[in-house]
């Protein structure tokens, strides 16, 4: 069974050769971003993250809501491994896949095919497991011949193209996303829609960040409200989005 579980997560970025004064003046007027402190070497840092408890069973479908700055994308990173915390700790059950990118892990200069196991490498992705698949991959992307050459030669759309059918080709356990994936060209957005519905669908965890009201209430049932690298609170998606809309109205 699929699970995460955040206990008083804290993660902190050090400023280097920041002057205390000068960066808490230009904060000032911020209504986001962490809260200004020192760490145990008493360097200026941004606390971006603030001792934060979650617990995402199997079955959730969760949004992340919140201003810019407001540590969400930085929660996300967490539950990717990406970041270590300063501080707390982070119990993960289930395969991870992260959609936060789906051009990180592309070579320019390897071909097409090679690049199907690069990007699936740094996804976490078994060579066996790409290797099932690798057909129904290439047949997704529809570049044909294309594959057999570098992709430095492709257009943006057809990076966009390699880079989505490898990034969803594998159902994840536990699906992590900042922001909906919009993937190619129009020709090819429908079908890149209806595949990333699918994925989203058979995951067992979603954990999605999101500006867009109409996305969290579609895809989510549950919502977090993140301020100031807090969880400010959490419950149902409707209760969560007035409380934010609340929050903006009195910033």
């Amino acid at each position: 069974m699929a699970k995460i579980q955040v206990n008083r997560v804290s993660v902190q970025f050090p400023i280097y050769d920041a002057d205390t004064r000068s960066l808490k003046n230009r904060l000032m007027h911020m209504t986001t971003g962490g809260r200004i402190a020192r760490d145990s070497a008493n360097r200026v840092c941004i606390d971006a993250l603030d001792d934060v408890t979650l617990e995402f069973e199997h079955g959730d479908r969760v949004g992340l809501i919140g201003h810019n700055g407001a540590g969400k994308t930085t929660l996300l990173r967490v539950l990717a491994g990406v970041y270590e915390p300063t501080r707390g700790t982070v119990v993960v059950e289930g395969q991870v896949v992260p959609l936060f990118n789906v051009g990180l892990g592309i070579d320019p200069e390897a071909t097409g095919f090679e690049n199907i196991y690069l990007r699936g490498a740094f996804m976490g992705f078994s060579r066996e497991q790409i290797r099932a698949r690798i057909d129904e991959i290439a047949g997704f992307t529809e570049l044909g011949d294309y594959l057999a050459m570098p992709v430095r030669t492709y257009s943006t759309g057809m990076q966009v193209r390699l880079a989505f059918a490898v990034s969803t080709a594998i159902d994840p356990e536990i699906l992590l996303m900042d922001e909906w994936i919009g993937a190619g060209d129009a020709s090819f957005f429908a079908k890149a829609e209806r595949r990333l519905n699918e994925v989203v669908g058979r995951a067992r965890i979603l954990v999605i960040a999101s500006h867009t009201a109409a996305l969290i209430e579609r895809t989510c049932d549950k919502a977090v409200l993140m301020h100031a690298g807090k969880a400010a609170a959490v419950g149902p998606v409707a209760e969560i989005w007035r409380e934010y809309e609340r929050c903006r109205s009195a910033a």
